[in-house]
C-alpha cells in the first residue's frame, strides 16, 4: 500500500467575500504534520477569517460560505460546523475564553466528554443515571495539563484563576481530546506575561515534537522566530510571503506586513503644531490592563493635532487611553489644559470634557439592547444636560425627543450609518456600523479632547475611509484634539499629523505621519531601554 506523501492540511485558491466585500482573495498554504506555523499580518489582514473557515464556524456558511479547497491529509473536507472540525482532530483557542466560571479546569477540560460510572439504577434505567468519575476525570485532566508542559491548578475555579491559567486550560482542554492533529492558537500570548508566554512557547515545541501541528496566530513576531518552522504573512486579504522561520527576521516581516504602495496624495494634509500649546502632557504613566504592557510613557500632545498611537499588539498602545480615562488602574501624572487630571476616575475626566471611543465597543461602548437614539444622545445627557427641557423653572426635566431624534438623524447621515431608522437597537447593526456609533456618541459630547481606540478594527474598507474621513473632519471644523491609536499603521499616516510609536511600555519615538513605513516599522521592533 502506498504511503500518504500528502501534507496534514493544504488549503488552496481559498476566497471569501462578506457582502461583496472581499476579504480573501486565492489563499494557498500547506502544512506538515508536526510543523508550526506562523500566521501574521495587521488587523484586518484576513487571518481570523480564513481560520474560521478552516474550523468550519457558523458565521461563513451564514454569509454565503467560500470558494477553493480544504484538504487534510490529501482529502477534500468541507466542514458546515466546529464539531466536523474537531472530529477531524482540529482544535482552536479563540481570543475570547469560552470556559464556564464556576466550574474548576478539570470540569472544563473535560466538558461534555466526563468519564461516567455505571451503578445499579444506571442498569436498570439507562445511562443517563450514570455518575462521574472523578477520578479518572483528575487523571485524564493531569494527563492533558502535563502534555501542555505548563502547570496550573486543576482543582482551581476558573472565576479565581488569573488570566493566563485561563488560556492555558483552554489550551489543556484541546490537548485532552485524542484524536488532535491541528491546533489553532489566535492571540494566545496576548494576555500572559512574559514568564507565561515564553512557558506557552515551550508547550507549543512539545506538541510539534508529539506530531501535532500547530497554527499560532500572534503580533508578537520575536515569539514566531522562536517557536515557528515557518511563516505566511497576511496582507489585504493576500499571502505576500510564504518563507521558512529560519530565513527571515522581525523587520523583512513587519515591512511585509505593512508595506502596501501608499497613495502619497492623501500625505498633503499633515500640519504642523509645533508652535501650539502643549494640552496633554502624561509622565510616568503605568497602566495594569491584561494583555497590555505600560511601563513609564511620557508623552506631550500638542493643542488641535491628531495624534497617531501605533506599536504592535501587546506592546502598550491601548492600555494608554485605558489607563488615563480611568478604565484600568494606573499611576503617574497627567496634566489636561493647565490642570492635574486624577487617575482612576472615568467621570472626571468627562467633566473635564474629554471624551473615549473604546476599542470594545460591544463590552464597553454601546447599550445594545437601546435604540440609536438612546445610544448616541444618553452620555450627552447624563454629562452635560444635553437634550434636556427644563419645566417647572427646572425642577422637572424632561427628555427633549424631538432634540435626541435630530441629533441622531445627523450622524446616521454624516457616517453613513446603515441602519432601518434612528430607532433601531444598537444589537441589530453590524460590527462596521456599531463603531459608528461609537463615534457618533463621541462627537455628541462635543468634548475638547478624544481618544479614539482602534476606531477602523474589523470594518470594512470602504467604511475605513469614511470613518477616518469624518475624525478629520471633527477634528479640523471643532478644533477638537484627537488621540488616535490604531495597530494598522497605513490607517495613522493617512489620518494623524504625527505618529507616536509605543515599544515595551514606553514611546520608543515620535515622527511626522509623512515619514516611511520603515521608519515607524523600526521603532516598532525597537528596544526601548
Amino acid at each position: 500500500m502506498e504511503k500518504n506523501t500528502a501534507p496534514l492540511l493544504e488549503m488552496r485558491n481559498i476566497k471569501k467575500d462578506f457582502f461583496g466585500n472581499q476579504v480573501l482573495e486565492d489563499i494557498n498554504f500547506t502544512l506538515e504534520a508536526g510543523e508550526v506555523l506562523g500566521l501574521v499580518g495587521e488587523n484586518g489582514a484576513g487571518k481570523s477569517t480564513l481560520m474560521k473557515i478552516l474550523f468550519g464556524m457558523d458565521v461563513i456558511r451564514e454569509t454565503g460560505g467560500y470558494s477553493g479547497d480544504v484538504l487534510l491529509n490529501g482529502e477534500k473536507v468541507n466542514f458546515s460546523t466546529p464539531f466536523d472540525a474537531l472530529e477531524a482532530g482540529i482544535g482552536m483557542v479563540h481570543q475570547e475564553f469560552s470556559l464556564i466560571p464556576g466550574f474548576t479546569a478539570t470540569e472544563n477540560i473535560l466538558l461534555n466528554r466526563e468519564p461516567q460510572k455505571k451503578n445499579v439504577l444506571s442498569e436498570v434505567f439507562g445511562q443517563r443515571l450514570n455518575t462521574l468519575d472523578y477520578k479518572e476525570m483528575d487523571k485524564c485532566a493531569a494527563a492533558a495539563i502535563d502534555k501542555m508542559g505548563v502547570q496550573i491548578d486543576a482543582d482551581m475555579r476558573i472565576s479565581d484563576m488569573p488570566v493566563g491559567h485561563k488560556q492555558f486550560t483552554e489550551i489543556a482542554r484541546e490537548l485532552s481530546k485524542d484524536q488532535l492533529k491541528l491546533l489553532i492558537l489566535d492571540e494566545p500570548t496576548a494576555v500572559l506575561t512574559e514568564k507565561e508566554a515564553e512557558a506557552l512557547l515551550d508547550s507549543i515545541r512539545g506538541m510539534s515534537r508529539q506530531g501535532i501541528s500547530v497554527i499560532f496566530i500572534t503580533h508578537r513576531l520575536h515569539e514566531i522566530l522562536s517557536v515557528c518552522d515557518k511563516v505566511v504573512i497576511m496582507r489585504d486579504g493576500h499571502v505576500v510571503e510564504d518563507m521558512p522561520a529560519s530565513e527571515t527576521d522581525v523587520e523583512r516581516i513587519t515591512k511585509a506586513m505593512v508595506g502596501r504602495k501608499v497613495d502619497v496624495s492623501v500625505k498633503q494634509d499633515v500640519r504642523d503644531h509645533s508652535g501650539a500649546k502643549t494640552i496633554m502632557s502624561i509622565r510616568k504613566l503605568w497602566v495594569d490592563m491584561p494583555g497590555e504592557i505600560v511601563r513609564n510613557v511620557n508623552l506631550d500632545v500638542k493643542e488641535g493635532e491628531i495624534l497617531g498611537i501605533g506599536g504592535l499588539a501587546g506592546q502598550g498602545k491601548l492600555g494608554i487611553p485605558n489607563g488615563v480615562m480611568g478604565l484600568y488602574e494606573a499611576g503617574g501624572t497627567v496634566e489636561f489644559d493647565g490642570k492635574p487630571i486624577p487617575l482612576n476616575n472615568p467621570r472626571n475626566c468627562l467633566d473635564e470634557q474629554l471624551a473615549f471611543v473604546s476599542e470594545d465597543r460591544r463590552g464597553v461602548g454601546l447599550l445594545l439592547d437601546e435604540t440609536l437614539e438612546w445610544n448616541v444622545a444618553f452620555p450627552a445627557m447624563q454629562i452635560q444636560n444635553k437634550f434636556l427641557k427644563n419645566l417647572l423653572g427646572g425642577l422637572v426635566k424632561w427628555r427633549d425627543e424631538k432634540a435626541i431624534r435630530e441629533v441622531t438623524d445627523r450622524y446616521i447621515e454624516e457616517l453613513k450609518i446603515k441602519c432601518t431608522s434612528s430607532k433601531q437597537k444598537a444589537k441589530e447593526l453590524s460590527g462596521g456600523n456599531q463603531q459608528k456609533v461609537c463615534l457618533a456618541k463621541a462627537f455628541a459630547l462635543e468634548p475638547k479632547f478624544l481618544f479614539v481606540s482602534e476606531p477602523t478594527r474589523g470594518i470594512d474598507v470602504g467604511a475605513k475611509a469614511l470613518v477616518l474621513e469624518a475624525l478629520k473632519k471633527f477634528n479640523r471644523e471643532s478644533g477638537v484634539t484627537v488621540v488616535m491609536i490604531s495597530s494598522e499603521l497605513e490607517e495613522l499616516r493617512s489620518t494623524c499629523d504625527r505618529i507616536a510609536i509605543v515599544s515595551g511600555g514606553r514611546i520608543a519615538g515620535i515622527l511626522p505621519a509623512t515619514e516611511s513605513s520603515e521608519a515607524f516599522g523600526a521603532l516598532m521592533v525597537s528596544q526601548v531601554k
